[in-house]
């Protein structure tokens, strides 16, 4: 039998992009279950082998707005309290925080585009240090106050919080290591119009840098999925 990826996903073009495949070359049956479809949160949290909780452009704390989010916390918290591994990215990273008992809130800027993060002591002795010198792709406006018993793994000069650990079931990114930066990174383009007119951001100059970063993230990013795979789902095995 091949391993489970159960992905929450919350807008269509943020998907697992270049971790989809590494995902599949390790042997994992990939199943998403998207915010809106009936199954949505309908499928046991801790039957997967991995739980993957994508990205989107809402605010964890908008339960008022959003109902599904307190069901979504309540769902990832039951996987965290079984130790099982979760990968989160961006939205996800925020939700697990939340989840685990952190604060997540508005930052007071819009931190969109292409540049280094700086690792940590921790993170440059964990699968990240592939991501070391590489320009990695931020797109986020919130961020979290680091929940109890999880390790910050790196930094950006706008944004303390960008990536963390908690023990070895946990991964997640407040930035997207996993962007297509080919063709298809014009849907995030034309997804996100509204919020990079809103924030001012120059889109030709983010498609450009798109296509000249992509190739080293996707090279990297994939690297530390692979890497933190072999040790978190090896060590979590029943």
């Amino acid at each position: 039998m091949p391993a489970k990826a159960l992905v929450l996903r919350h807008v269509h073009f943020e998907d697992l992009g270049t971790f989809g495949e590494v995902l599949e070359q390790a042997g994992y049956a990939i199943t998403y279950f998207t915010v809106g479809d009936a199954d949505f949160l309908t499928a046991d949290p801790l039957e997967p082998d991995l739980l993957v909780v994508l990205g989107g452009p809402i605010g964890v704390y908008e339960d008022d707005i959003y109902p599904f989010l307190t069901a979504e916390k309540a769902y990832i918290a039951g996987r965290l309290e079984a130790r099982k591994p979760i990968l989160g990215i961006c939205l996800g990273a925020q939700l697990i925080a939340a989840a685990s008992g952190g604060r997540v809130f508005p930052s007071g800027i819009k931190e969109i585009g292409f540049k280094q993060i700086t690792l940590t002591s921790a993170g440059m002795e964990s699968p990240l240090r592939h991501l070391g010198g590489v320009f990695v792709l931020h797109w986020h406006g919130d961020t979290y106050d680091l929940p109890a018993g999880a390790i910050n793994l790196a930094t950006s000069d706008l944004v303390e919080q960008q990536a963390y650990t908690i023990g070895s079931h946990v991964l997640a990114f407040q930035f997207h290591p996993e962007a297509e930066c080919d063709h298809r990174f014009e849907r995030w383009l034309v997804g996100h119009a509204a919020e990079l007119s809103g924030a001012r951001i120059d889109i030709v100059t983010l498609r450009e840098d798109a296509a000249k970063f992509g190739p080293a993230l996707k090279e990297a990013g994939r690297a530390v999925i692979r890497e933190w795979l072999s040790g978190a789902i090896s060590q979590h095995q029943p």
